[in-house]
């Protein structure tokens, strides 16, 4: 093999790790009832959804579809936060209590296989008589269609992506600033 098709090959198998989440991560939203989100990079507060899983990638829906939506909020601006807790305790709203805040990306499905897969994700995951209005809900065309894959966002510092970060840490020469 050539040197350049293997710095090539390693390349993409980075880039392909990036598009998914670690296992232990998945596992907790997997595992967890709420998943804490904040779409936007504007400052505003972490609501409680519902997530899926399916294929070992992360699904969402909205129910709202009213213009202050976080959906709406990710078709403006597609970068958002993630709150992961793995554990069984919550706040009163159902929020995880603590965990790391993971910068997210979404993606806007269109596959009508993995909308059927995410319907019945739902189905399986929120089987409760009182959660049964809510995936009957989801099913419909309008939700839907809102189908959104989470998958990790840049990691960025102080709300910066890393590209930012590195455009804004040089001075008019190209050099570094000094911190």
């Amino acid at each position: 093999m050539a040197v350049g098709s293997r710095v090539v090959k390693e390349r993409w198998s980075r880039m392909k790790a990036k598009r998914r989440f670690p296992k232990d991560v998945v596992t907790a939203i997997r595992d967890g009832r709420i998943l804490g989100i904040r779409a936007g990079t504007k400052p505003h507060r972490i609501i409680g959804i519902w997530a899926v899983v399916v294929e070992n990638r992360v699904f969402v829906r909205s129910w709202s579809l009213k213009q202050r939506s976080w959906y709406r909020a990710f078709l403006e601006e597609p970068r958002g936060i993630i709150v992961v807790d793995g554990r069984e305790t919550s706040t009163p709203a159902g929020l995880p209590r603590r965990g790391p805040r993971i910068p997210v990306r979404a993606v806007f499905t269109r596959s009508e296989r993995l909308k059927t897969a995410v319907d019945r994700a739902y189905g399986q995951k929120y089987n409760t008589p009182g959660s049964l209005h809510f995936v009957r809900g989801f099913a419909r065309k309008k939700r839907r269609d809102t189908t959104t894959e989470l998958v990790p966002g840049e990691q960025t510092a102080g709300g910066r992506s890393r590209r930012q970060w590195a455009v804004n840490s040089k001075d008019e020469g190209g050099r570094m600033k000094d911190d």
